[in-house]
């Protein structure tokens, strides 16, 4: 495990976003947070080269980010797909200095988490990416965290906060309940949502495998773009997530993931036994927030078909002001707040 002096990499993170932490700060005492939250006129952020580290867990060896006190009570931040751990590189130094320790992991396939063996399954099934976080709070020796996601990250978060409540404090889940099943999306859906998922579909081909192989930035881009659509990203911002996909295990376990969940690809035997839980849909008992934003042009489910589905101390909030797909990037602020209840709750 690689490491860098702690208290030097705090202050440097602290020092880099001094002014958008204590406008937080003073915004969360008085409740006036924004719900809406403009594009910053800034150059894309970044983590510090002090705060990236390496772990050995289980069958990988994992990159992630980690900022804050080492023995501060600990938040999970999970990024989606086709994106990397700079969705969280600002919401990071707001959670650090408030007194927790952060941890933003790379998904297996993204960055520079790697496979210690190369005849381990490339295998993106839900259970594999959940029981990989569990595997590193194992790792890192955290009991227990705040877990929080969108998209890909988001369906994670879901199933440790089912699978293993204890290690999950709270949730603070984009778009929900998100946990699937082979046997559920067998089933077919209306016209126009079928259309969403039209990547899916493609992926699903020998020729979907090789285009998105060859074209992985642009098809990133696309992506982006249209589950954001009022989202003004600037070039440095992509540039800087999309060499997270030049990990040689990507575009394999992004195929892998999106053929598991039509029943196009085996999974592993050992996670068997998870999705026959995962199956049924169960609840989701950990304090939760779940949020969307009002410009999520991303395929998603209404925060109606899915409330009952937490079952423990649960709100719902949906953020205005053109907000897309990719929360925390857009609306750190307010993701971060989120966080901060949930902890609370």
């Amino acid at each position: 495990m690689r490491s860098a002096p702690r208290n030097e990499a705090i202050n440097i993170d602290r020092r880099r976003f001094v002014r958008a932490t204590a406008a937080l700060a003073a915004s969360a005492e008085l409740g006036i947070v924004s719900k809406a939250e403009a594009q910053p006129a800034r150059p894309a952020s970044a983590f510090s080269p002090e705060l990236l580290k390496q772990i050995d867990a289980g069958p990988l060896s994992v990159g992630y980010a980690d900022a804050g006190a080492p023995d501060a009570p600990a938040v999970i931040l999970l990024h989606g797909w086709p994106y990397d751990i700079h969705s969280y590189a600002d919401v990071t130094p707001l959670l650090a200095a408030r007194n927790f320790r952060v941890i933003v992991p790379y998904l297996r396939g993204h960055g520079t988490t790697r496979f210690h063996e190369a005849d381990t399954v490339r295998n993106g099934q839900q259970a594999a990416l959940a029981h990989d976080i569990k595997t590193l709070m194992d790792a890192l020796k955290i009991e227990s965290a705040v877990i929080a996601g969108y998209d890909w990250g988001a369906r994670t978060a879901n199933i440790v906060a089912v699978l293993w409540p204890v290690r999950c404090k709270a949730l603070v889940s984009v778009s929900g309940y998100l946990i699937g099943s082979q046997a559920a999306n067998r089933q077919p859906l209306p016209p126009k949502a079928e259309l969403a998922w039209w990547y899916q579909y493609y992926f699903a081909t020998e020729r979907g495998r090789a285009g998105y192989q060859a074209n992985t930035k642009d098809f990133a881009r696309l992506i982006w773009q249209t589950a954001s659509p009022a989202w003004n990203f600037d070039e440095a911002t992509f540039a800087r997530s999309a060499a997270a996909f030049d990990n040689p295990d990507h575009v394999a376990i992004t195929i892998h993931n999106y053929r598991w969940r039509l029943g196009l690809a085996k999974g592993e035997a050992q996670y068997d036994e998870m999705e026959k839980v995962l199956a049924t849909a169960p609840a989701i008992t950990v304090p939760t927030i779940t949020l969307e934003g009002d410009a999520n042009g991303a395929p998603h489910p209404d925060p109606k078909a899915y409330a009952s589905k937490f079952s423990g101390t649960y709100q719902h909030r949906t953020i205005s002001g053109g907000i897309g797909h990719n929360l925390p990037q857009e609306a750190p602020h307010t993701f971060a707040e989120a966080v901060l209840d949930a902890s609370r709750m």
